[in-house]
């Protein structure tokens, strides 16, 4: 039994040589890290760039030209615990939307519930999750000028989800406003419109 084990996995790693032996006849660089030079950002690299209060120009390296930049914040729970992130940008003018957000909340949401968001106490609004991936569940929702409005004249807001595992018990995550009117009025995220 354990020589029959080791001849088809001996068969299986051979298989698997061929195709990269092949490879390299053809491309002898097919597959090697070209490395980098120290201090240098790798491309589609995240970084700040500028914080405004308590949101953050979060931008991609883009080594062939502009960096796509988007207005970013982490959301905690009452204890300190990184719970979900908010991306915001602005999109062009004329549509229906001013402007549009990215919401990264844990895998293990309860997507039935959708997500909320209230400003400053107002009504909430409800939206849907889109997808979800390793990374966690997504919404990616759309703010009219008005609700952008609403935004740059608060104070904060809350954004509302529900655990699978205990549905019973919504997470209220507090979502400061400080900062947002000089970030989503940035030149860079203005940028990302046009």
């Amino acid at each position: 039994m354990k020589k029959s084990f080791s001849l088809i996995a001996a068969l299986a790693f051979a298989a698997l040589a061929g195709p990269v032996h092949a490879q390299e006849a053809t491309n002898p660089a097919a597959g090697l890290d070209m490395g980098q030079v120290d201090g240098e950002m790798p491309a589609g690299a995240p970084y700040i760039k500028e914080q405004f209060g308590d949101w953050a120009l979060r931008c991609l390296n883009n080594p062939e030209g502009d960096d796509p930049c988007q207005l970013y914040q982490l959301l905690m729970d009452g204890e300190g615990n990184s719970v979900a992130e908010i991306s915001m940008f602005l999109l062009p003018e004329g549509g229906q939307a001013a402007a549009g957000a990215t919401i990264m909340t844990p895998l293990g949401t309860l997507l039935t519930e959708g997500l909320m968001i209230s400003v400053d106490g107002a009504s909430p609004r409800r939206y849907v999750y889109t997808f979800c991936n390793v990374n966690g569940c997504a919404a990616r929702v759309g703010f009219t000028a008005e609700e952008l409005a609403q935004f740059k004249g608060g104070t904060s807001a809350v954004v509302r989800l529900v655990s699978a595992a205990n549905p019973g018990q919504p997470v209220m995550l507090n979502m400061s406003l400080k900062g947002f009117t000089a970030g989503i009025e940035s030149p860079l995220v203005q940028g990302a419109a046009n």
